[in-house]
This record gives structure tokens, C-alpha cells and sequence, in this order.
């Protein structure tokens, strides 16, 4: 495709994931219109802003979650939209009684916005793998493959989950289906996908750990709520689908450069339990103590079944072990791992 003149939009264009794809938009020559819940935050701000060819290429507006119609500005014009955003703390004050209540408002605003403007081509949602458990309806263990036609059963308990993380899977999970149901949409002529990425692990443009990243090391750092986090998803999800940071981004570019695609896609090169990934650790990592308890981690035989994304064309370039050594190279160089 010819991409000089093409407009984006970009929600939630500051956070690891919308930062990384607002970059790679921009060093492809494209118009970028990135959001961020508060224009007055120098840091996020002057991190896009920094970024090369932001000066010709980049627009920023404010818009929040939880003002779902603030996006219609952002929207006007643009030809592809990525929704990356999602509220991860609940405004107490807001019109909302819940995160998982404000992503799907969210989903529902920004959705129409595309179909009003008249431009936008496809909607990219950039959805989480914690929305396709293989677990059974009536929990009595896992199916025997992970893809795209498994979602999360909703009212089931899992070992390790908490408010904040049974809050973030609802939001996700209802929100991606509410995003989905527009999917050819005739009267708007748009498409509409869905990329449930695994655990992003790789490098990062801020200045600070990702959460994703910090879900990595937890096996060295010992960081109770980090750990707790990976094996809720390995609960969840049998074993934990894990993406590098790169693949994530271009998986999200290669949905925008098909002539045509839609509907749902999980997005993992690696499907791994976390006993695996702590006994890598400590093979090639001894400076590092591994706990012996996370070496004892269960060992799930479901399997890995998405071959969707690979079928129409897309190639993945980072392995486990790429994806575990770049997340030590990370931690090395914020801190923390000493």
C-alpha cells in the first residue's frame, strides 16, 4: 500500500504497547493521531514527542476511557484506527461503576466513531489473550487446544485471581466481543479485528519496567503481586502465550497492510509454563537465584492451536528464549536486577 498521506489513529498512544506502534507508524510515514487521557503530563507527552519524524507526522489529543466520546476528534480522518487503550484503575468518580463497565462503554463509543466518520477502513483492537481461556464451561479442567474459538467463562473461579485481575479479564473479554459484533458492518463498510496478544515481553521506550515485562522476571525478582499476575494467567490459560514487544507491533502493522482481513486473532509465538521459563533462568542465568517452588510449577497438556495470524501470512520472529533473554537485558538496564 501506498502508506505517505494515510492518517491513524492511535488510542492510548503513551503506554508500552501504543508507544512502540506510534513509533513504528511514523518511521512508515504516516500521519499519526495518538491519544492520551491527560495532555498536561510531560513525560508521556514529551515521550511522543520525541520521537522521530513526530515533529511533520505526529498529532496529539486528549481523550479518556472513561469520556469515551472525547475520541470522535482523534477519529475524523483517519483511514485505520488501533484502539489500545483500556482502564486499568477504576475511577471512583466517574459515570462508570467499573473498569469492565467502562471498557465496554469505550469499546461501544469508539466503534461508532469509526463507523460515523465515514474513513476509517478497519478498526485494530488490541485485545489480550486472557479473553480465550481453554477452560471448560463447567470447569472441569482445560480443552485440549487454545484458539481463537475459546472465550473466558466469566463466572468461574481461578486460583490466584483478584479484584484487579477478575476486573481486568471482564473488561477485556466483554469488551472484545462488543467490538467484534460490528464486524462487517455494511452500513459503515468497516473492518474490524481483534489481536489477543499473549504476555509482551522485549524492550521498551519507557522509562520505567512494563507490568508485562515485571510478570517476566518475577521468577528472579520474587515480587509477590508481579508473580501472582503470571501464574493467574497460567491458571487461566493452562500455560502463559508470550509475545515479543517487536512481533506485537508488527503483527498490529501487518493487520493494517492486508487488503482485507477481519475477526479475531491470538497473537503468541511461545506457549510455555512458568516452570519452563524459571528452569531457563536458572540455566543460563546462575548469578540469579530461582526459587525451587516455581521450578515445581504445573505442567498443562493443552497445546497451542492458533494458526489463524500465521495462515494469513504473518511470520514471527522472536523465540522463547529471545523473549526471556531481552526481558533480562530490560530488568538489567532499569534496575532491577542487580
Amino acid at each position: 500500500m501506498e502508506k505517505r498521506g494515510y492518517k491513524v489513529c492511535v488510542t492510548g498512544g503513551a503506554g508500552y504497547i501504543g508507544s512502540c506502534l506510534v513509533k513504528k507508524l511514523l518511521e512508515k510515514g504516516l500521519t499519526v493521531h495518538a491519544t492520551l487521557r491527560n495532555l498536561d503530563d510531560p513525560c508521556k507527552v514529551g515521550l511522543l514527542k520525541s520521537l522521530p519524524f513526530a515533529d511533520t507526522g505526529l498529532q496529539l489529543f486528549q481523550a479518556d476511557i472513561y469520556n469515551p466520546d472525547e475520541f470522535g476528534r482523534a477519529i475524523e480522518g483517519c483511514e485505520f484506527v488501533f484502539h489500545v487503550a483500556t482502564p486499568l484503575q477504576h475511577t471512583e468518580s466517574s459515570q462508570y461503576k467499573s473498569t469492565t463497565e467502562a471498557a465496554i462503554a469505550g469499546a461501544k463509543s469508539i466503534t461508532l466513531c469509526c463507523v460515523r466518520s465515514r474513513t476509517v477502513r478497519r478498526l485494530i483492537y488490541t485485545a489480550s489473550v486472557v479473553a480465550a481461556s481453554p477452560l471448560k464451561e463447567d470447569g472441569s479442567g482445560f480443552k485440549d487446544f487454545m484458539d481463537e474459538t475459546c472465550w473466558t467463562p466469566l463466572d468461574l473461579s481461578v486460583a490466584y485471581c483478584n479484584d484487579h485481575l477478575k476486573g481486568y479479564t471482564d473488561s477485556k473479554t466483554l469488551a472484545e466481543k462488543e467490538i467484534l459484533s460490528y464486524g462487517n458492518n455494511k452500513d459503515g463498510g468497516m473492518e474490524v479485528v481483534s489481536l489477543g496478544l499473549g504476555l509482551v515481553g522485549g524492550d521498551t521506550l519507557l522509562s520505567y519496567t512494563p507490568l508485562s515485562v515485571a510478570c517476566f522476571i518475577s521468577l528472579l525478582t520474587n515480587k509477590a503481586d508481579e508473580y501472582n499476575s503470571l501464574r493467574f494467567l497460567e491458571e487461566l490459560l493452562a500455560k502463559v502465550p508470550i509475545i515479543h514487544i517487536d512481533d506485537a507491533i508488527e503483527a498490529h502493522i501487518f493487520c493494517m497492510e492486508k487488503p482485507s482481513i477481519d475477526g479475531r486473532f491470538l497473537c503468541a509465538s511461545s506457549y510455555v509454563a512458568s516452570a519452563d521459563m524459571a528452569d531457563y533462568y536458572r540455566q543460563n542465568y546462575p548469578e540469579f537465584h530461582v526459587k525451587q517452588e516455581y521450578l515445581n510449577g504445573p505442567k498443562s497438556g493443552t497445546q497451542w492451536g492458533s494458526t489463524k495470524l500465521n495462515k494469513m501470512g504473518f511470520e514471527y520472529k522472536y523465540d522463547t528464549k529471545m523473549i526471556l533473554d531481552d526481558c533480562i537485558r530490560i530488568a538489567r538496564k532499569m534496575g532491577d536486577l542487580q
